[in-house]
């Protein structure tokens, strides 16, 4: 089992303790008809392809939900509540790590390992999957030093492609949850689930 499904188990135990197993059945059969479409990311020149297979499952569960006529608050709600569950630190080193990379920014690897990073995301290495650019000026950065645009977004091409586009925008709420983790405010003008032509992420750190 992916090491993330237990918490969409237990969630589905949690909201729905008499159904979950008929509930989770459906889900498995939704998601090994979706994961056809994501199969690409996992050996994806990509790293941000690499997180398909986890949004994948996501529509897997949303698709199950709304056959049976849950309705978009209630899944949100279930959504937000397995990605929080999923990505909070366990442990102290866990939380550690995570606010490591916006300590790393101003140090001399920096440059080096973001314009490797740049490359790698920069590209189209499939068509379904996503394309970014990262941004090391500071001007644009609000003195961070450190951000990026999503000018292509691999989560939308499958949701609109499986006919759920409307519930894209839930997964672009995750982004100030794991900002957050990181020690950093999120700063967004817009996301492409939401129309805009591109997904801003630039940030501040939190005092």
């Amino acid at each position: 089992m992916s090491k993330y499904k237990k918490y969409f188990i237990k969630a589905i135990q949690s909201y729905f303790p008499n159904t979950s197993e008929e509930i989770m059945a459906e889900v498995e059969t939704n998601y090994q008809d979706i994961s056809i479409d994501t199969q690409f990311a996992t050996t994806s020149m990509n790293p941000i392809d690499k997180r398909l297979d986890f949004c994948a499952y996501f529509l897997a569960l949303i698709k199950t939900l709304d056959k049976q006529g849950e309705s978009f608050d209630k899944i949100r709600i279930i959504c937000l509540n397995i990605v929080t569950e999923y990505i909070k630190p366990k442990n102290k080193w866990q939380a550690f790590l995570k606010r490591l990379p916006p300590k790393l920014i101003n140090t001399w690897l920096a440059p080096f390992l973001l314009d490797k990073f740049n490359k790698r995301v920069s590209q189209n290495a499939h068509k379904q999957g996503f394309i970014a650019h990262i941004i090391t000026d500071k001007n644009e950065t609000y003195g961070f030093g450190y951000g990026f645009d999503i000018l292509e977004c691999g989560i939308c091409k499958l949701f609109k492609k499986h006919h759920f586009e409307k519930y894209a925008p839930i997964l672009c709420e995750v982004d100030e949850v794991t900002s957050g983790l990181a020690g950093l405010e999120l700063i967004r003008t817009g996301t492409i689930a939401n129309g805009a032509k591109k997904c801003d992420f630039r940030f501040k750190k939190v005092e």
